[in-house]
């Protein structure tokens, strides 16, 4: 099951066919960054993730998305993507 169908909630009128990325085999070696939305109580959870991650001695980045009713700003996108391996995006409310 690595074809999906990836929607955009921002008004993509078609979908676009996407291959999954494979899965790391392990979190050694790897930076997780962890990206606040904005959204109440978002941080909370991502605080647990990250004490659970830095106990298992992985390197974590955190960001945080201005606010959540806007996609992230494309600087912060580089910036992510050029600083981590994987991300865990973190959502509540």
């Amino acid at each position: 099951m690595n074809d999906s169908i990836l929607l955009d909630p921002t008004a993509e009128l078609a979908p676009a066919r996407r291959e999954r990325l494979a899965r790391p085999s392990s979190l050694e070696g790897k930076v997780v960054g962890l990206l606040d939305i904005s959204k109440p109580r978002g941080n909370l959870f991502l605080d647990r993730i990250e004490e659970q991650l830095s106990a298992m001695g992985i390197e974590v980045k955190r960001y945080a998305k201005p606010t959540f009713t806007r996609i992230a700003p494309t600087e912060l996108k580089q910036q992510m993507a050029a600083e981590v391996d994987l991300m865990v995006e973190g959502l509540a409310d």
